[in-house]
C-alpha cells in the first residue's frame, strides 16, 4: 500500500481517526478531513509522530465547492485518491410524527449526500488508476431499525443501497465497494452522547451483557475491518456489508 494515497471523512476523531491511523500505519499517505481542518490536528500528529504522512483538511462534506477544495488540497500534497473511508455523519433522535423537513433533509443532506458528493469527487483518481476502494461506514441501524431515528436508519440504509449499486457500476474498473455498519462502538462523541442521554433501548452495560462477545467495540474495531477492506488482499470483495458489532446482528 506504500505510495498510495487515502481520504478519510470524519477523521478529527472516534471511529475516522482511528481509520486515519491504522491506513497511515499500513503505509498510505491519509488525507485527515473533517468539517474544520483544526480539529483534525491530534489525528495528523498522531500519525506524523508515528512516521506516516498526513494533512490536515476542511470541508461540508454535502458542498461540493468545499469538497471539490479540499481534494485539490491532498491531491497537491500527497497525490491522487485511491482509498476513500466516508465516514462523516451526523446522528439525530426525533419521533417521527415530530420530525419536520427540514430535521429529515439535514439528516439525508449530511450522511448520504455527503457520501455521494465525496465519493464523485474523488472516483474519477481511481478510475484513472484502475485501482481503488471505497468503503462506506453506515449503521446496524439501517439493518435492524432503531426507535426515534427513521431519519438516520434511512440516510444509513441509502448508503448501504448506493455501495451496492457502485460496486456493480465501477467493478469491471477495478474499483471495490463495501460497506462496514457498526454497533455502539464507545469512545466515540456518538455513541457516547447516545448512551449518555439513554437514547439507547439499552443501558451500555445491559447492551454488553446481552454479548455474543461481551464486550463494547472500539473504533480500532472499525479501523481493522477497514484496513483489510482497502488493502490488496481484499480486491475479491466488493457490494458486501461487514458487520462489525460483537455479533449482535446474527
Amino acid at each position: 500500500m506504500a505510495g498510495r494515497v487515502a481520504l478519510v471523512t470524519g477523521a478529527a476523531a472516534g471511529i475516522g481517526a482511528a481509520c486515519a491511523r491504522q491506513l497511515a500505519a499500513d503505509g498510505l499517505a491519509v488525507g485527515v478531513l473533517d468539517i474544520e481542518a483544526s480539529r483534525c490536528t491530534g489525528t495528523v500528529e498522531a500519525i506524523r509522530a508515528a512516521g506516516g504522512k498526513a494533512v490536515a483538511l476542511g470541508a461540508d462534506i454535502a458542498d461540493r465547492a468545499q469538497v471539490n477544495a479540499a481534494v485539490a488540497e491532498l491531491r497537491a500534497s500527497l497525490g491522487p485518491v485511491a482509498v476513500l473511508v466516508n465516514n462523516a455523519g451526523i446522528p439525530g433522535f426525533c419521533p417521527f410524527l415530530e420530525m419536520t423537513d427540514a430535521v429529515w433533509g439535514e439528516m439525508m443532506r449530511v450522511n448520504l449526500t455527503g457520501a455521494f458528493v465525496v465519493t464523485q469527487v474523488v472516483l474519477p483518481d481511481m478510475v484513472a488508476a484502475g485501482w481503488g476502494r471505497v468503503i462506506n461506514i453506515s449503521s446496524m441501524a439501517a439493518q435492524k431499525g432503531a426507535k426515534d431515528m427513521a431519519h438516520y436508519a434511512a440516510s444509513k440504509g441509502g448508503m448501504i443501497a448506493m455501495t451496492k449499486a457502485l460496486a456493480h457500476e465501477f467493478g469491471p474498473q477495478g474499483i471495490t465497494f463495501n460497506t462496514v455498519p457498526p454497533r455502539f462502538i464507545t469512545q466515540t462523541l456518538m455513541s457516547d452522547a447516545s448512551f449518555a442521554a439513554s437514547k439507547q433501548p439499552l443501558a451500555l452495560d445491559a447492551e454488553i451483557a446481552a454479548g455474543p462477545i461481551t464486550r463494547a467495540g472500539v473504533p480500532a474495531d472499525i479501523a481493522s475491518a477497514v484496513s483489510w477492506l482497502a488493502s490488496e488482499g481484499a480486491g475479491f470483495v466488493t457490494g458486501q456489508v461487514i458487520g462489525v458489532n460483537g455479533g449482535r446482528y446474527i
